[in-house]
Parts: C-alpha cells; sequence; structure tokens
C-alpha cells in the first residue's frame, strides 16, 4: 500500500520547489534590470499576487476537494478539455524547463571547484563534460523515483533543511555587513537608462521564476495523508520563501553597489559571500546551491512526472502516460519526461545555451497555468455569491493578468511556439481515445486556429 504524504513532508516538497537554483543568482537577476526602488516595488506586487496565488489554492482545495489532479484539473473544470489540455501542457513544459535550468546550474556551480581560465571544464553547465554530469543525475534522480514518490519526498525534506543552511547563514553576514548609503547608490536607477514602472516590469518573470513550485502540493494532492494539509502547506512554504527572498535581495544590494552586483557572475550569492567572509565564501555557496538544487530538482522531476500521468486519467494525454509501477510511481509519465529532458540537454550543448534562457522559457510557460488557478476560483466565487472569495479570485486573476502583460510580446510568442506541439498530442489523444469525445465548440476551434496561424510570426520573432 502507497503511504500518503504529511504536512512537514508537503512543506518541504513545496519549499523545496521554490527554493531551488534562482535564489541562489537572484542578486545578480535582479541588480541586472532594477534599481533598489523599483525592487522595492516589484517585490511589493509581486509579494502581494503571490500571496493571493497561494490564497487561492488554498481556497481550492477546500471547496473543490473532488479536484485532486492539481491544477490541471481547475482549468478543465472551469473551461473544457481544451483549456485544461493548455494548462497541462504549459505546466509540464515548464517543469521540463525548470528541472533542465537546475542540471545546467549544478554544472555551472561545479565550475568553481574545477575550472581554471586555462581550462574550463563545465563552463556555464553547457559543456559536453557537464552534459555528460548532468545525463548521470538525471537518470539517478529517474532510478530514485522509480522506487516511489514517498522514498523521493523523505530525502527532499532532508536536503531541503540542509540547503537552508549556508541561505541562513548569508542573511546574518549580510544583515551585519549591510551599509545603507550603498543601498541608496542609484537608488531610482538613473544608470540604467529606463523609467522605474519598467524596471519593475523587468524583474516580474525574474520574481514569478523564484516562486515557480507554489503549487507543488496541490499537483501531488492525491497523495497527501490529509486534504487540508494540501492548502496550509502551500501558504506556510509561501511566507517562508517571500521572506528569504525579500532579505536576500535588498541585503545584497546593501552589501554590494548595484552596478558591481549586475556585473557579478552566477550564482552570485557567492560573489558577495566572498567579499563578506573570503574564499570560503565561494565554497560555501556552491556547496549550498548543489545540495539546493539538487533537492529542487527532486520536487521537480516528481511534479513534472505526475502531470502527463494525471492529465492522462482525464483523457488529455495519450493513455499510455496513466501507467504506474508497483511503487506507485507514474513510470509511463516519468519516462516522457526525462527522455525530453535528455534530448534538450543535449540541445544546450549544441546551442551553448545557458541557465538565464531557461530561467525566462520556464517563467513565461507557467503564466497560463496560473492565471487559470484565479479565474476558476473567480467563476466559483460567483456561483457561490461570496464576497470574500470574489476578493481572493479577483487578486488572483489580476496578478496573473499583470504577468502575462509583463511579460512582453516577444516571450508571449515563444510560448505560441511551445504550445503548438501541445495541441498535436491533444488531438491524438482525442482521436485515439476509445470513448466517443464531444465535439469542439466555437471557441475551442477558433483558439487551436489562432495557435496555427500565430506560429509563423512567433517562429520568426524567436529566431529574430
Amino acid at each position: 500500500m502507497e503511504k500518503k504524504l504529511g504536512l512537514t513532508t508537503l512543506t518541504a516538497l513545496v519549499l523545496s520547489s521554490m527554493l531551488g537554483a534562482g535564489i541562489f543568482s537572484l542578486p545578480q537577476n535582479m541588480a541586472e534590470v532594477a534599481s533598489p526602488a523599483a525592487l522595492l516595488i516589484g517585490w511589493a506586487i509581486t509579494g502581494t499576487g503571490i500571496l493571493f496565488l497561494a490564497f487561492a489554492l488554498l481556497i481550492l482545495t477546500r471547496i473543490r476537494p473532488d479536484l485532486d489532479g492539481g491544477i490541471f484539473t481547475y482549468a478543465k473544470e472551469g473551461f473544457g478539455e481544451l483549456i485544461g489540455f493548455c494548462s497541462a501542457w504549459g505546466y509540464w513544459v515548464c517543469a521540463v524547463v525548470a528541472n533542465l535550468s537546475y542540471l545546467v546550474i549544478v554544472f555551472a556551480a561545479l565550475s568553481f571547484f574545477t575550472d581554471t581560465p586555462d581550462n574550463i571544464i563545465f563552463g556555464e553547465g553547457n559543456t559536453w563534460q557537464a552534459t555528460i554530469g548532468a545525463s548521470i543525475l538525471l537518470w539517478t534522480v529517474h532510478g530514485l523515483i522509480l522506487r516511489g514518490v514517498q522514498t523521493a519526498a523523505l530525502i527532499n525534506l532532508i536536503a531541503t533543511l540542509a540547503k537552508l543552511l549556508p541561505i541562513v547563514l548569508f542573511i546574518i553576514l549580510a544583515l551585519l555587513a549591510f551599509n545603507i548609503d550603498t543601498f541608496k547608490l542609484d537608488f531610482t536607477g538613473v544608470e540604467l537608462g529606463t523609467p522605474v514602472w519598467q524596471q519593475v516590469k523587468s524583474t516580474m518573470l525574474i520574481t514569478l521564476w523564484v516562486f515557480i513550485g507554489i503549487e507543488g502540493a496541490v499537483v501531488v494532492s492525491s497523495r497527501a495523508r490529509k486534504k487540508s494539509d494540501v492548502g496550509r502547506a502551500t501558504v506556510l512554504a509561501v511566507l517562508m520563501a517571500l521572506c528569504v527572498y525579500l532579505l536576500i535581495t535588498l541585503l545584497a544590494l546593501g552589501v554590494v553597489p548595484r552596478t558591481e552586483l549586475a556585473e557579478m557572475r552566477n550564482p552570485s550569492m557567492s560573489g558577495v559571500m566572498v567579499m563578506m567572509m573570503g574564499p570560503w565564501g565561494e565554497i560555501v555557496i556552491a556547496a549550498g546551491l548543489i545540495i539546493s538544487v539538487s533537492a529542487a530538482y527532486l520536487s521537480w522531476t516528481i511534479m513534472a512526472a505526475e502531470v502527463p500521468f494525471l492529465a492522462a486519467q482525464h483523457g488529455a494525454f495519450p493513455r499510455i502516460f496513466i501507467h504506474q509501477n508497483a511503487k506507485g510511481a507514474s513510470s509511463s509519465s516519468l519516462w516522457l519526461t526525462n527522455g525530453t529532458i535528455q534530448l534538450s540537454l543535449l540541445l544546450i550543448w549544441l546551442t551553448g545555451s545557458n541557465y538565464n534562457t531557461l530561467l525566462i522559457i520556464a517563467s513565461e510557460m507557467i503564466l497560463i497555468p496560473y492565471f487559470l488557478v484565479g479565474a476558476f476560483l473567480f467563476k466559483e466565487a460567483l456561483k457561490r455569491k461570496n464576497s470574500r472569495l470574489i476578493f481572493a479570485a479577483a487578486g488572483a486573476s489580476i496578478y496573473g493578468l499583470w504577468l502575462i502583460y509583463a511579460s512582453g510580446l516577444d516571450n508571449l510568442f515563444m510560448s505560441v511556439v511551445l504550445y503548438v506541439p501541445g495541441i498535436l498530442v491533444f488531438l491524438y489523444a482525442r482521436y485515439s481515445a476509445s470513448e466517443k469525445r464531444q465535439a469542439f465548440s466555437f471557441i475551442e476551434r477558433s483558439i487551436i486556429i489562432s495557435l496555427f496561424v500565430l506560429m509563423v510570426p512567433a517562429v520568426w520573432m524567436t529566431i529574430r
């Protein structure tokens, strides 16, 4: 009999999913595009929006406990099969790219120990040596998860506690080294040459990236010991992560001037740590990043494998992905996910892509799934005529729309390129299904045609 996941394990799963690679590169990523003033505004917007999203997930687990298939089932229940599939596909692509980014950044961190200016071994995680190492790690985790989700989740809990140690040490040292005059240098970002509001928009995909994983407990809710733990785990993990992100981003700007921080190599926390405690700082952060990313990678592999499995149960993905092994692991779905990651690793090596490129793609693909969570709650709230629910739903929906707007037209076109192959998978799943399906509505046909029409300019813009 499969063991169920408790509150502590679920909270660790969500927290570990969020505290992955992004946190160690956060100081440089934010300093590159925004001033301290813009960061304060950006975090205020993100903090408010992400809490609305967390509470939306909490509320939905309580008012619709029958929907235990993750955020995909919210979209399907509220807006039909096609929209439900788009949510599942977008989330799965995001999970695949997130896992890919973790493998890349792990070996970029290892380069601190192995590389010299005259001998590049792992580089930015995109050399042939890094590809081989990442492939070994990929299939090691694959074998671990095939032993059962409970086993993997317990290992993740231990790793989450371990990776918090260097993060807490960084915060303590940064508090001691913080200088308000350094923090206030070019406070509104005149040197960036962009208005504060544009700087705020530029932070949105970065701040969203570090919160991707908020839905982790919901994705595996069918494996939870108590349904009420799912919502609690989500809110607890979000509050903890928000505090950590605020402290790391803002304190770093009080230790290193923004212009200097923006030029640091990622993971930039190591550069700041070196300034605070000497050469050992680089080793502490690099080791912390490797532990952190390995734990987050484990969490994301569990979640990524759940999506095709759950979608196949509802007929959105081909039925082949519904298979589970004797340990209760979604084996067919796991093979699909990790096979895709393996092919992508080869593309990373051939194209020389790096972590920052993957960050943008993953953040973009999660926008529609997150927006649909708020939209579904809004629909449920109107049905129940509950003003509190309407307020929470409106907050989550507005935040979702704001993210789509802030991401920019180029990134939206890039997402079209990635959604169209998914539509082909969806059409195949419907065609091969044994049971008769309801015909597409006018709106669904319009969406499918529009995506294929937009594919041409989207490919052109992406290549450009």
